[in-house]
């Protein structure tokens, strides 16, 4: 729900009513040691065309009151989600898209909070939707390249490698990286619909709206997942003290690829 008395862009100046081109869901749990406020008003700063949409996931400190101070600095950039009681990153990501494609943008998308993805890379996602005409959704990939800053832990990384070559397999693309907290969508009504439905795995969202995107697709003149996604090697990402992932979580994953695999990817 939209907190009580938050700023809407009925309230905003005229010249300030105008569509965004492109908003960015932050889901936030338990943030308030972590959230780099300076960083996201210096981003909207430097660029003004992009508005964020935080949604608090039933977080436990500071970080609803962190948020709220964002927002009422500048209502225009900064619009707050609190989403009570805790239900999970999915459900945090999906409630702050909903309120993102109430706004019209041209451009909606999510990104992990720590920023180990840099704000910076925000314009880069939107250039390569502008440039590819038939390019639906930008996902941020981390691969380790010459001239590229990618630092992960090895123990998650070599697990992640695991992960995505059953996936791959599962969906039947060649995707090398469904789980970067760093993706975009042009927002069009088939997109929206992705996100419609609660989703049914917690952890790997990131994978069953791929699975929604296949089963959709399926049999239509639309274009297909393989040239609908465009994975972008991302120039920095580094894993940032305090992440919530953990190890054990790979078993949950794994789980969640068979409910996902039944539901989307089985034809009768």
């Amino acid at each position: 729900m939209i907190l009580p008395g938050d700023s809407r862009l009925s309230d905003l100046p005229e010249r300030k009513k105008r569509p965004p081109k492109t908003i960015v869901v932050v889901p936030c749990f338990n943030e308030a040691h972590r959230l780099q406020v300076q960083t996201f008003q210096a981003f909207c700063e430097a660029y003004s065309t992009v508005r964020f949409v935080f949604v608090n996931d039933g977080s436990t400190d500071a970080t609803l009151d962190l948020l709220r101070a964002l927002q009422e600095k500048d209502p225009f950039r900064f619009l707050l989600v609190d989403q009570q009681p805790n239900q999970g990153k999915a459900a945090a990501v999906r409630s702050g898209m909903l309120e993102a494609f109430r706004e019209k943008p041209h451009y909606a998308g999510y990104w992990d909070a720590d920023l180990a993805t840099p704000l910076d890379e925000i314009p880069r996602f939107v250039e390569l939707l502008e440039e590819r005409a038939e390019c639906e959704v930008v996902f941020g990939s981390r691969v380790k390249l010459l001239g590229r800053s990618i630092r992960r832990n090895p123990v998650r990384h070599y697990l992640g490698r695991v992960f995505a070559t059953v996936v791959s397999a599962s969906l039947k693309l060649p995707i090398y990286d469904t789980q970067c907290g760093a993706k975009m969508f042009r927002v069009s009504p088939e997109i929206e619909r992705l996100f419609g439905e609660p989703f049914c795995a917690g952890w790997i969202f990131d994978v069953e709206i791929i699975a929604r995107l296949i089963q959709a697709r399926r049999g239509t003149d639309l274009a297909q997942p393989d040239r609908a996604i465009y994975e972008y090697p991302l120039n920095q990402w580094h894993d940032i003290v305090g992440s919530k992932v953990r190890a054990s979580d790979f078993l949950r994953a794994i789980f969640e690829i068979g409910l996902i695999y039944r539901r989307y990817l089985t034809q009768d």
